[in-house]
């Protein structure tokens, strides 16, 4: 647990430093790879399904292995919290999500294009509101996917666990989509992100809730969470929401055709602006040192225990 609480405490200081990510591949970046090689190799032809289900399979062997064989290297605590440091993301989610208030404050276009940075919805017509939106609901998904989940099974199967879930999470997002190309490959990835990420998403909610002292929050997530679109995204995101007391999600542009999706917390403010993106952060900040207190505490009274 202390070597889960000093990778909290690393991504926080430093994050993802663009001086070495732009000279060496991103473990995340070299998972993708793979992932893609996968996709071009097999997804194709007939049993598209069960060849996506044995791929999902060998690439969760091969990210439990190379986790158990860093995890065994001399120093091996040193490597593994200095690999968990680098796939948590508290920091990069942090400085993602403030350069949308930024650049709301700039212009609107400004925060179109900062926002366009960290969704996959049409931008082009997008409010300073529903920017704000799109901002704080990706707030609180990825402060569950990039921060909570994999520190989450970290404290479960150690560095294994952390690379698995990663492994899982990057599949999930390049091929668990429900298209035509990737409904049958992509659907055993689809469904094990579900499994992999149902506590850490109630975990996230929270914690959101915790930090803020407000169960209400809690409640919130409760309600909404089950009726969201997505079975985790909508934990997080309705807990968050409350703590801000912000309508966020509603109806989104895609490729030319717009889904309606209902409110959350549609009880909260309609109007949203980078005021309420940099207050989603302070909240997730808030959160993260909830959780690193808890892990904090964990350890030491392992170590008395022990």
């Amino acid at each position: 647990m202390f070597s889960l609480a000093l990778a909290l405490i690393l991504d926080a200081i430093f994050g993802e430093p663009r001086w070495l990510w732009s000279r060496l591949p991103h473990p995340t970046v070299m998972i993708g790879h793979v992932i893609g090689w996968g996709d071009i190799t097999f997804n194709r032809g007939r049993g598209r399904k069960l060849k996506g289900l044995a791929f999902l399979l060998a690439l969760s062997a091969i990210a439990l292995l190379v986790g158990w064989g860093i995890a065994r290297l001399p120093f091996g605590v040193f490597w593994e919290t200095l690999v968990a440091a680098i796939l948590l993301a508290q920091r990069s989610l942090s400085q993602h999500v403030l350069a949308v208030a930024n650049g709301l404050y700039l212009s609107l276009q400004e925060g179109r294009a900062a926002v366009a940075m960290i969704v996959g919805r049409d931008t082009k017509h997008m409010t300073t509101t529903s920017i704000s939106r799109a901002a704080i609901e990706s707030a609180g998904e990825n402060f569950s996917d990039g921060v909570i989940a994999p520190a989450f099974w970290f404290a479960v199967l150690g560095l294994p666990g952390m690379i698995f879930y990663k492994a899982i999470n990057t599949a999930d997002s390049m091929i668990g989509h429900r298209t035509p190309r990737y409904a049958e490959f992509g659907w055993a990835s689809a469904r094990l992100d579900d499994l992999v990420n149902w506590a850490p998403a109630r975990l996230s909610a929270l914690l959101i809730a915790l930090s803020q002292a407000d169960f209400g929050a809690w409640r919130r997530a409760k309600e909404e969470g089950p009726r969201h679109r997505s079975p985790n995204a909508g934990w997080p995101e309705a807990a968050l929401a409350h703590a801000l007391n912000v309508a966020v999600s509603g109806p989104r542009d895609y490729a030319g055709h717009t889904e309606n999706h209902p409110l959350v917390n549609g009880t909260g403010r309609l109007e949203a602006g980078p005021g309420d993106i940099e207050t989603a952060m302070d909240v997730l900040w808030g959160s993260w040192a909830c959780f690193l207190t808890i892990v904090t505490i964990i350890g030491l009274g392992t170590l008395i225990l022990d």
